[in-house]
């Protein structure tokens, strides 16, 4: 699942926050430092267990010392982020300029929704300029210093712009913020309840409209040009018991030398997509591992699991929101010129409350993707049977994303959405219950 990573929409999620920013933001520019792997794939011969080579010595060769000083910053810059953002929040409200932005949004008119809607609107692009030295060094310096992008500097800022028009439209436009403050101005004390219940809708519909609005902004998404490739993954996706006709190619060439693939939204909009950069750089048989892991998360229902917990999530964010906002306010609601929560001027304090909490409950959220990342793998391999061409996939994903394939126990924590190459290497090694007799875990159908 291509949960992420990315063009940030910095702080936008605002009153719905963190939790339905997952579900509300458009497809990255820029790929998260936890690359989605593979699982295997089919026409391996079964009894070819045993690797070829030590892909695990392999592995740790490839983490260079040029590999580690990029993952490093990667790592550093995901924990700053959090604070940099509620920096910014903070900025915003002890300046004043939470205040003056509020006056601005009632002088446009009487109307609530016009009120949150200019208020939001001037806020994001607060917060966007605010943002901008760590978003520009973290989504195009640093990929550029590495040789890992492919976009000139005024390709990326039309991306960064895309992606916080998107957010406008979808959380603003849309009365999401609105709807959000008139559930704190009726139920001063429930309204984390109300943006509770509001979550599942606005989740289904961000995931839902991210193939069909949201990533179409930034990629383009074609039928794949191979035929015979093509074939190939009919079969399995046959054999999958899933429709075929919902795998493509995007042109993340254009932005990126990464290697990615996923699965994005639900029903009529649910697609695998592979990254051109992976078709390039893949052999067949290591394309094909992709898609065993993909169609995992297809048939598993892990986008409805994905979902179902950003809902579970959200209440626990908005109610730990609702606790720390009465005393903020009550201690520095008039320095900050308001004394209601149910005042728009409130935004920013919101947004950081909501932040700040999304990041301390990231180990727990990481550690359910990283579960259903581990299932994945487990289908793929048991509906293709392809052990080395697994380990190769993982091993070019390592070394072409630059990934620390053994990260520290925090760090995993804290930013792996997916197992460590290290651990799916050597899980895709050790794991074939088809040459011991053994039942599936996952994949049921014919072999």
């Amino acid at each position: 699942m291509n949960h992420g990573a990315a063009v940030r929409v910095a702080a936008l999620a605002i009153v719905m926050g963190a939790a339905l920013a997952v579900a509300a933001r458009p497809a990255p520019a820029q790929p998260a430092p936890s690359p989605e792997a593979p699982a295997s794939a089919p026409a391996e011969p079964a009894a070819r267990v045993a690797p070829a080579r030590d892909y695990l010595a392999e592995v740790r060769a490839n983490f260079t010392p040029e590999n580690r000083a990029y993952a490093a910053r990667r790592v550093a810059l995901a924990f700053l982020e959090p604070l940099w953002s509620l920096l910014v929040c903070l900025a915003i409200l002890f300046s004043g300029l939470s205040a003056r932005i509020r006056d601005l949004a009632h002088a446009a008119g009487r109307g609530r929704y016009l009120r949150v809607l200019v208020y939001f609107a001037l806020f994001s692009v607060a917060t966007f300029v605010l943002s901008f030295p760590l978003s520009w060094y973290q989504g195009f310096a640093l990929e550029h210093q590495y040789g890992l992008s492919n976009q000139t500097f005024g390709a990326w800022l039309v991306d960064e712009f895309k992606a916080l028009g998107l957010s406008l439209a979808f959380l603003g436009v849309l009365p999401v913020v609105a709807v959000s403050y008139w559930a704190i101005a009726k139920s001063p004390r429930r309204w984390w309840l109300w943006l509770t219940a509001l979550s599942f809708p606005v989740t289904l519909a961000g995931v839902l409209l991210g193939p069909l609005v949201f990533e179409p902004a930034f990629n383009k998404f074609t039928p794949l040009k191979d035929k015979h490739l093509e074939r190939r993954i009919l079969d399995l996706a046959e054999k999958a018991g899933i429709p075929g006709r919902k795998v493509v190619e995007a042109d993340k060439s254009a932005q990126t030398k990464k290697f990615n693939a996923y699965v994005s939204g639900f029903g009529a909009s649910q697609r695998i997509v592979l990254w051109d950069t992976t078709l390039e750089g893949m052999t067949e048989d290591e394309i094909l591992c992709v898609m065993g892991h993909e169609m995992g998360h297809y048939v598993l229902g892990h986008i409805w699991k994905g979902i179902l917990l950003t809902v579970a999530l959200s209440a626990l964010l908005f109610y730990l929101s609702y606790v720390s906002t009465r005393g903020a306010v009550a201690r520095f609601g008039g320095r900050w010129g308001f004394t209601e929560l149910s005042d728009v001027a409130s935004m920013p304090l919101i947004v950081a409350t909501i932040g700040l909490a999304s990041f301390v409950a990231q180990p727990l959220t990481n550690s359910f993707s990283r579960a259903i990342e581990h299932e994945a793998d487990q289908f793929g391999l048991e509906i293709t049977q392809l052990s080395d061409a697994a380990a190769r996939a993982f091993l070019k994903l390592g070394s072409q994303n630059k990934s620390n394939p053994e990260p520290n126990p925090l760090v995993k924590a804290f930013l792996y959405t997916h197992p460590p190459l290290i651990e799916r290497i050597r899980f895709a090694l050790e794991y074939h219950p088809w040459t011991e007799g053994k039942p599936n875990a996952k994949f049921h159908g014919r072999s």
